[in-house]
This record gives structure tokens, sequence and C-alpha cells, in this order.
């Protein structure tokens, strides 16, 4: 059935994201020996493709809500990495765009869109995780630099990214009204990544920074801002990646329930199998439709799109570990087996509740929206 929320030009999109995903992205187990080195081939993959001037907003690239949202929902069916080189890809973008100046604009955007720069958005650190207000990253003033010290902590990005795109402290003022966003280069001295592993096979690294030289991107104490409104429009696409990875929990459900026999004919001719296959699909259109309707309203400049975005993310995440689970249930104990499918989609499901921000922050974000406009 068409989607009347997507255009033809996406429709399009999501048709070589599938494509490519069944040329190169079939052989996930690749992605577990080392997640960092191979973010770099994936990045390099989805740039030769064309499809990471899809994470740039334009005029360089050609992002919007829509186009992320179906890039990251193929992309995850077949592998979760390279949908989060994809996604580090957008959030590293979009503030560089959105405040760079021409010559910051120049020198990143069209390195982010081919893919020959990797890109991250540092925020958290050791002490400050959904709360940016503790941010305690400092950056000093050199001349007509900055010089940043301090840890950045679970950073979505290959250990070799060539730009980091980090929340810092350039003043005393407490709190986020003191947070700034600075360019850094991933070469320059001071700075050290390190691959931190994972249950899910993810590209995270822990960001060190030692009087690294930085530029200032934007205006200084409007980093928060910047931030917001980055994830916000990422979000309805971290929801497409979440029905992306149930839709493939669905089809290995499908098939292994029509394949294995159990007291002489399939799983799938039982009550249980097909009551369980039900709900399923049904939970993931629902959660695709939710996400599909608040990248509209976001491409539409809707009032209420940050709202809709929020709540689509949250109800997708939280799907895809209900969908994921009962793939795990309905392959008994060979979903349990190390490294099969529906083993290593658990494993990503989870992270998804913990990526670009929490389900319980969401919720909260949600209620005190639902609040506002009642009172």
């Amino acid at each position: 059935m068409t989607d009347p929320h997507l255009e033809d030009r996406h429709r399009e999109l999501a048709d070589r994201v599938r494509d490519l995903g069944e040329r190169h992205l079939r052989a996930v187990g690749r992605d577990e020996e080392n997640p960092s080195r191979r973010a770099a081939e994936l990045g390099a993959l989805l740039g030769d493709a064309g499809l990471l001037r899809h994470a740039v907003p334009p005029p360089v690239g050609a992002m919007d809500a829509r186009g992320a949202l179906v890039a990251r929902e193929g992309l995850a069916y077949f592998s979760l990495l390279a949908e989060a080189v994809y996604a580090a890809q957008a959030l590293a973008a979009h503030p560089v765009s959105a405040a760079g100046s021409e010559a910051q604009r120049g020198r990143w955007l069209p390195a982010l869109a081919a893919g020959s720069v990797l890109g991250a958005l540092a925020l958290a650190e050791p002490e400050a995780g959904s709360d940016l207000g503790g941010v305690r990253t400092l950056a000093q003033k050199d001349g007509s630099l900055f010089r940043l010290s301090g840890v950045k902590t679970w950073v979505t990005a290959a250990k070799g990214a060539g730009l980091f795109v980090v929340l810092a402290r350039a003043s005393q003022t407490e709190g986020a009204r003191g947070l700034s966003l600075f360019l850094v280069d991933g070469g320059a001295p001071g700075v050290a990544a390190r691959a931190v592993e994972t249950m899910a096979a993810l590209p995270t690294c822990e960001l060190r920074l030692d009087a690294a030289p930085a530029v200032l991107l934007g205006d200084e104490g409007g980093g928060q801002p910047l931030v917001v409104r980055a994830i916000g429009a990422l979000r309805p696409g971290a929801a497409g990646a979440a029905c992306g990875l149930a839709a493939r929990a669905l089809d290995e459900a499908v098939r292994h329930t029509l394949t294995r026999r159990q007291f002489g004919r399939p799983l799938a001719g039982f009550q249980a199998t097909r009551l369980a296959l039900a709900d399923m699909h049904a939970e993931l259109e629902a959660a695709r439709r939710l996400a599909r309707h608040a990248a509209w309203l976001l491409d539409s400049d809707a009032k209420d799109a940050p709202r809709e975005a929020a709540a689509a993310r949250l109800v997708a995440a939280e799907t895809a570990g209900r969908v994921v689970d009962r793939a795990v249930q309905l392959h008994g104990a060979q979903g349990l087996v190390r490294g099969s499918t529906v083993e290593r989609l658990y494993r990503e499901a989870r992270a998804l509740r913990l990526r670009e921000g929490t389900s319980e922050g969401l919720r909260l974000e949600l209620a005190e929206a639902i609040l506002r406009e009642r009172r």
C-alpha cells in the first residue's frame, strides 16, 4: 500500500537503500568483528552510493525528515552499524549547516556528504548523560581558537572520525546557558579516541581532549539549542531505524516458523505462533505510520511536529524491543545462539532505547508538552 506521507523521491531513495543492502550489507557478521574499522568502510560505501547526501541538509545535501527516515529504516534492516554511521553523519552535519560560517560549511559539509570524513556529535560525559547542564569539558580562549579539555563518553562514531562536534563550557555560567558547540579536527594534537565495545555492534568511542584546538560553532552560549534542534530533526529517523530492525526480526520469525517443524507440522500452523506474528505485524505497522506522520509534520514545519517526533521515537524503540523479543521466543533455543540473526537483533534493539535519548527522557518530555498545551 502506498504511504501518503512519502513522495516519489522518498520511495526512490528507499529502493536505492534496499538495493545497496541486498548487495553489500547482508554479511552482518562482519559488523561484529571490529565496528570502528567497519564503520570507516561503511562510510565510504554509503558516500560512494550517494546516500550520505541525504544525511546533510540543503543546499550541500538533500536531507529532509522523511528522507532520513526511509534511509535509516532501510539501513537498519540490514545493518544497524551502517545506520549508525548515517546517523552520526547527520547529527554532525545538522549543527554545522545550521550555525557554521561559510568557511566551516565549505570545509566540512561536502566531506560529510561524500563520506570522505566521518563525523560525530560528542555530548555525554562520565558525569553528564541526559543532564547536559552537567557538562564539564572546558573551552579556554587562545587567540582566534579555543582549547578544549575534558572527556566525552558514548560518542557514536568511528574511532578514527575526522570531525567531532563537541559540547563544552566556554564560560563560568552554570547550566545549559554556559554551553557552546565547537568543531574539533579528529587528527588534531590533544585528541585521542578510544573504541568502547558494547553489547551491540555500534561504533562507540570515548573521546579525550587535552588542550585540543577547536573553533566555535555559532554563538557562544548557544550550544544547547543547536543540539536540541539537531536531535529533534533526526528523531523520526531514529524511529525509522527501530522500525527497520523490527521488520527484519519479523521477517526472520516468519521464515523460521514456516520452515521449522514440530509435532508433524510447521510452527506457523500453530495458533499461538499466528497470534504472535499478528501482534508483531500490527505493532510494527502502527509504529511505522506514527514515525512517517511525524516526519511529514517536521517537513511541513507543523507546530506539533516536535511532540509527535518524540512520541514516534518512543513508540518505535519500545515496539522494536517487543517484536524482537517475540522473534527470539519463536526461534526457541536457536534464538539464543551467539551470532544468530535474532540474537544480534535482540542486543541491537536494546541499544535503541538508549541511543539519541532514553525512553524515560522522552516520556518526561512528552508529558511536559501535553501538560503545557492544557495549562
